[in-house]
């Protein structure tokens, strides 16, 4: 299944409040109920999408720390 292109000049990126100037942050935008994401140092760089069910379960999957380093 193909995925719908995104122009990313049109989105709202957000970044976390955590995300310093000069860091290496993710962006996040909401289009079409898919949720976009980029690279905040390379914005006109790719962009994946996910459903909002699957960012989600990422989200809290971060949240609980599921993804931690051991």
């Amino acid at each position: 299944m193909r995925e719908p292109t995104v122009d990313s000049s049109r989105l709202t990126w957000r970044t976390s409040s955590y995300c310093a100037n000069g860091s290496s942050c993710v962006e996040v935008g909401v289009f079409d109920e898919r949720i976009a994401v980029r690279d905040s140092a390379d914005r006109h760089g790719p962009v994946l999408t996910f459903s909002v069910g699957a960012w989600s379960s990422f989200v809290r999957g971060v949240r609980a720390g599921t993804f931690e380093r051991a």
